[in-house]
């Protein structure tokens, strides 16, 4: 019943062979490359894995409506010079239309945009002056020229 060929173990002759690294430094084992090996090209980035924030058509919508009609407001006295009741109507499209700009500065805050050259909101970080004089200056003079020409149509 036992035949030689299957009563020849040549496992028993040959000691097992050892499945880790030949040479161990003090008993451990390195667990893979160090991070410099993984990412030669720097260290390593972080993605954010939330969309952004944008805004919405719902919040877009009155927003870009009341400028539309605003300006529009404001615009056609302007242009065709509709007797005395242009200068009232003029100003309550000026009114209108700045309103909408107020509305759509403050839901992009809201929503993380800044304007450029203004730090993030929540940064810390105080706006330089120049900048915010700068904005100061472009809106008053749009709108002491907007006042200058509606008061010319009396």
């Amino acid at each position: 019943m036992s035949d030689p060929g299957l009563s020849d173990d040549r496992l028993s002759e040959d000691p097992l062979a050892d499945d880790g690294p030949d040479d161990t430094v003090g008993g451990v084992t390195a667990d893979g490359p160090a991070p410099e090996e993984m990412y030669p090209s720097g260290p390593e980035v972080e993605v954010e894995l939330r969309p952004q924030r944008r805004l919405r058509i719902w919040q877009l919508a009155p927003i870009v409506g009341l400028a539309a009609v605003g300006s529009l407001m404001f615009a056609f006295p302007l242009a065709f010079d509709f007797g005395d009741s242009g200068a009232v109507i003029a100003m309550l499209g000026l009114l209108i239309c700045s309103c909408a700009a107020g509305w759509g500065m403050m839901a992009a805050r809201r929503v993380g945009y800044t304007w450029p050259g203004l730090p993030p909101r929540g940064s810390g970080r105080r706006p330089d002056w120049r900048v915010v004089l700068g904005y100061v200056l472009v809106v008053a003079v749009v709108v002491v020229l907007a006042v200058w020409r509606v008061a010319r149509l009396r």
